[in-house]
Formats: C-alpha cells, sequence, structure tokens
C-alpha cells in the first residue's frame, strides 16, 4: 500500500509539472504573436525615403479622379538626412510659432499681430488643403495679378507678413526669412517645377446660386466656432500671452482687409476642409453653404484696413470675389464681396469644333460650360440686319497673315465683312 500510495503521489506531481509547462508554452505562444502582430514581419518594411517616393508617384498617376491622394509634406522625420537640417527647422519654428518671434512680445522684433504663419497655413503648412506649402517652391517665381510682378518666395511671405499679420515685412536678407525659405522649399522637395499637384492650397468651392448670407452665418458661428474663437471672434490666448491658441478672426488682432482670407472663395474653402477642429478632406464638418455663410459673417466684422491702391494694376485680373472696386464689369461691390457670383464668373466664348467641353477659346479645364445652341454668325448676322452699316475701327494690333483685312469672321459661308 505506502508503495502504491508512493507512485501515485508522483505521478500526480508529474502530471501538474507537465501541465504547468504547457501553459507556459501557451503563454509564450501568445505573446510571439501579439509581437508579430505589432512588428508585422509577414512583410518586408519600406525605409520612409521610399515611402513618399511611392506616394509621390501613385499620387501623380491620377492626379484629377481621385480624392484620396493628395499633395503629401516630407517626413519630418526626415529632416536629420538634410545638410541644412537646423536651417530648415528653423524656419518651422518660425512658421508655427511666429509670434514667439515676432509677435506684440516677440524675442527678434515687434512685426505682426500675435497670430502665427501656421493659424493660415495649418500643421506648419503641410496639411492636404490646409494652405500648404507644398507647390510654393514649385511654382515660385511667378507673375502674380495682385501686384501686377513676378513675385519671389521673399516677396510672398512679405505679403503675408503685412496682411494676414497685419505687421510690417521681414528683412529678406536676414537668417530668419532664409530659414523660412528653405524650410518652404523643403516641404516641396518632392514636387517637380511648375508642378502644382491636388491637395496643394486651399481647394475651390463651387459657387452657391445665390448670395453668402453673414446672418447664416452667424448661427453657424456660434453653433461651431464659438467655443473656440470667443463670442466676439477675439479668439484665445496661450497663457504665456506670447500667442494664441485659437486665433481671432476679426478685431485690431486680426488679418487685414488686404488679406486673401478677407475674400469669400478663400475663407470658405479654407474652413470647409479644416474647421471646425479636427475637420480635414477625409472627415468634413461643414456643408458648402455653411461655409460660404460662415465666410460672410466673418468678413462683415470689423478688421484692420490696408492700402490695397497699388494692388490689381490691371482691373480687369481682379478675382470675381475681390470685394473692392473699381471693376471692368457693372457688378456692384456687394455682389463682388458676397455674390453670387456666378453671374459675375459667366463668361460667353466661341466653340471651337472638336474641342472638348470644357474648352473654351483654347482655355482648358472650364468649370460649368454650358452649350447654348447658338452660332456666332448667326449673333452678327442677327445685328447686322438691325445695325447695319456698321463701319468697325481696324487698329491693326492683329495681323491674319492668311485672311484678307477686310476678315470679319474665319466662319466659312458667311457674306459680311470689314468696310
Amino acid at each position: 500500500m505506502n508503495g502504491f500510495k508512493h507512485n501515485s503521489e508522483e505521478n500526480y506531481i508529474e502530471i501538474i509539472q507537465r501541465l504547468v509547462k504547457t501553459v507556459v508554452l501557451l503563454l509564450l505562444l501568445v505573446v510571439a504573436l501579439i509581437i508579430l502582430n505589432i512588428v508585422d514581419l509577414s512583410s518586408p518594411k519600406i525605409p520612409k525615403k521610399e515611402v513618399i517616393a511611392l506616394a509621390t508617384e501613385k499620387k501623380d498617376s491620377n492626379p484629377i479622379n481621385t480624392d484620396t491622394l493628395h499633395a503629401v509634406a516630407p517626413d519630418t522625420a526626415l529632416l536629420a538626412d538634410e545638410p541644412n537640417s537646423f536651417q530648415i527647422k528653423y524656419g518651422r519654428l518660425l512658421i508655427s510659432n511666429t509670434s514667439f518671434y515676432f509677435g506684440p512680445k516677440g524675442t527678434i522684433a515687434h512685426l505682426s499681430n500675435g497670430m502665427n504663419c501656421q493659424n493660415c497655413h495649418i500643421e506648419a503648412g503641410t496639411k492636404p488643403f490646409g494652405n500648404n506649402y507644398v507647390a510654393v517652391a514649385s511654382t515660385y517665381p511667378k507673375f502674380r495679378e495682385r501686384s501686377g510682378s513676378i513675385e519671389t518666395i521673399f516677396k510672398r511671405v512679405n505679403d503675408c507678413f503685412e496682411r494676414s499679420l497685419n505687421g510690417k515685412s521681414l528683412d529678406t536678407t536676414s537668417k530668419e526669412m532664409v530659414a523660412i525659405r528653405e524650410y518652404i522649399k523643403w516641404v516641396g522637395k518632392n514636387i517637380s517645377k511648375r508642378e502644382k499637384p491636388k491637395g496643394t492650397g486651399i481647394k475651390d468651392l463651387l459657387y452657391l446660386d445665390r448670395a453668402a448670407d453673414a446672418e447664416k452665418g452667424k448661427i453657424t458661428y456660434t453653433l461651431k466656432c464659438k467655443s473656440c474663437h470667443a463670442e466676439n471672434g477675439e479668439g484665445k490666448l496661450n497663457p504665456d500671452g506670447l500667442g494664441y491658441q485659437y486665433p481671432p478672426l476679426w478685431g485690431k488682432h486680426s488679418y487685414n482687409k488686404g488679406a486673401g482670407l478677407y475674400r469669400l472663395s478663400r475663407f470658405a474653402g479654407f474652413v470647409k476642409y479644416n474647421m471646425p477642429q479636427g475637420a480635414s478632406f477625409s472627415n468634413i464638418q461643414l456643408s458648402d453653404e455653411e461655409a460660404w455663410d460662415l465666410a460672410a459673417f466673418v468678413n462683415s466684422q470689423p478688421r484692420p484696413d490696408k492700402d490695397l491702391s497699388k494692388d490689381w494694376p490691371k482691373i480687369s485680373g481682379k478675382p470675381v470675389d475681390h470685394p473692392f472696386g473699381p471693376y471692368e464689369d457693372n457688378f456692384t461691390e456687394q455682389q463682388h464681396k458676397y455674390g453670387p457670383f456666378e453671374p459675375i464668373a459667366t463668361m460667353a466664348a466661341c466653340e471651337r469644333e472638336g474641342d472638348p467641353d470644357n474648352m473654351l477659346c483654347r482655355m482648358p479645364n472650364v468649370h460649368n460650360a454650358v452649350r447654348q445652341g447658338v452660332m456666332l454668325h448667326d449673333v452678327l448676322e442677327e445685328y447686322l440686319v438691325e445695325f447695319s452699316p456698321v463701319s468697325p475701327k481696324i487698329e491693326g494690333r492683329v495681323i491674319a497673315t492668311d485672311a484678307p483685312s477686310t476678315l470679319l469672321t474665319s466662319v466659312k459661308g458667311v457674306n459680311y465683312q470689314f468696310r
């Protein structure tokens, strides 16, 4: 009996030991599976540089028809690889913390209203449709109608200081200005010259079929904006008082009337894809109507003036929503500011045989082109029946080398000409 009892105890102990080993092995297996799931050893990792190259290649393969791939800024983790990384990092700091350096209490100079560049250029100018810098280096220098001149990146940055920051310009030879330029160039380093991929700048919204309504915009502001930007649009300062956690949208510390966001189309496109906080092109929180009406409300509030007498030397180059005359058309300042913009933007033009529907007078990518079913020579004949004879002045600025000087139209089969 004693021997049997002893053997039973040994067997019992052996069974327990085996169970313990089995449990330990199972636990180790579970831990290994968790690690494998996190590290994802099932597929080889692509270095970050290659990820950026692939994203750019895929984005460029279909820049028009996709809403999922947009202009992508480089990964900031790769900054250490740049030979001028310190300069680029300094430029990024100046963009994200402008007020610390150049605000009313700035450590370098007192040049601005206390806002930061990234209040208008989200995530230091890298967010898709967040007024980003991705295509700045690829498109500058360039001619701009507002100044009537070819502008450099320096000029464009100083425009922002003088308008959006309602301040004074930076010395273009200063290390700060050079650092800002180098950062902007780095943000667009993957973009070829003259290329402007989808997702850069601010996305255009379709025009409303009515004027934007400031009263409706006030309702949207109260429901979706006031909690951050405050009752009177004054924003919310950081605890240290050196900059804004939420920038002022109107008042003496906000952007002035010369800023791009003072145009309703710019403001509406900006807030549509960036506001309220957390919104993006893939997480839209405002309808088009709310965005336009909100723009009307915010831009109907008081803000600093700006001398615009040198802007738009060629008035025909003014955008349809520029709120200050004179204009080349007969629409009022009120309509140019609040709309409806469709009648201002609509143009009549000839369609050449074989042109696609979105091309007018050799201008490609025309939005909302509508065929009217009217032939130009029919219109001319109707006019001449009533008002003939006519004696238009031939100015001689353009000469058709393959046609007589009496040619009035190149349409075949008509019988009218200059006299």
